[in-house]
């Protein structure tokens, strides 16, 4: 009978009858190097936590409840909020009689510059900026922490060909300095010792 490059174990392979040795000699090497790898990770991670290593977002903040006070619809107002919910145990309440701590955002401005032009007098690269002025008190005469500025700014490259693009990334980098400010506010909270 002619040979059709099908021997006897292809087709029972097909049929999932037969299964190689080398096959399964493969795959205990494989999961021996999953475990190594497992219990490298567990070290490192345990050596991380006995150094004091915290994931950035895991803030301990010195107040159990906050209140912000911003500006109508303030986009850093709501991710602050967010920051706060999402990377401590703080709890954002709805008033300033809940709070133990009133965040006022004083300013909160977003301004963009012309670093360069082309020849022909056109914006080739723009930086945007974000200046915020922060303070924390106790909602009453106290002040926790005074008038306070964060600034954060992002490189812009224009091209006349991809408005639609650039107005999205625009868009991306300052939401990225948001989420960076908002940063900067959670850690300036965590070190405060009310």
């Amino acid at each position: 009978m002619p040979s059709d490059g099908c021997g006897a174990d292809a087709r029972a392979s097909r049929r999932g009858h037969a299964r190689s040795s080398v096959d399964l000699g493969r795959s205990e090497p494989a999961s021996a190097a999953r475990r190594l790898q497992l219990v490298a990770t567990l070290a490192l991670a345990g050596a991380l936590a006995a150094c004091g290593f915290r994931l950035r977002g895991t803030q301990t903040l010195p107040f159990d409840r906050v209140f912000i006070e911003a500006p109508t619809a303030s986009p850093l107002a709501i991710e602050l909020a967010n920051a706060i919910r999402s990377g401590t145990a703080t709890t954002v309440v709805l008033t300033a009689a809940q709070a133990q701590a009133v965040i006022h955002i004083v300013t909160e401005a977003r301004e963009r510059d012309v670093l360069s032009v082309d020849a022909e007098g056109r914006a080739r690269e723009f930086r945007s900026r974000l200046r915020v002025v922060f303070r924390v008190s106790d909602g009453k005469a106290r002040e926790h922490l005074g008038a306070t500025p964060i600034n954060a700014f992002r490189d812009l490259a224009a091209r006349e060909e991809q408005l639609l693009a650039r107005e999205y990334e625009e868009a991306q980098l300052y939401q990225d300095m948001l989420v960076d400010v908002a940063q900067q506010i959670l850690r300036r909270l965590a070190a405060l010792r009310p």
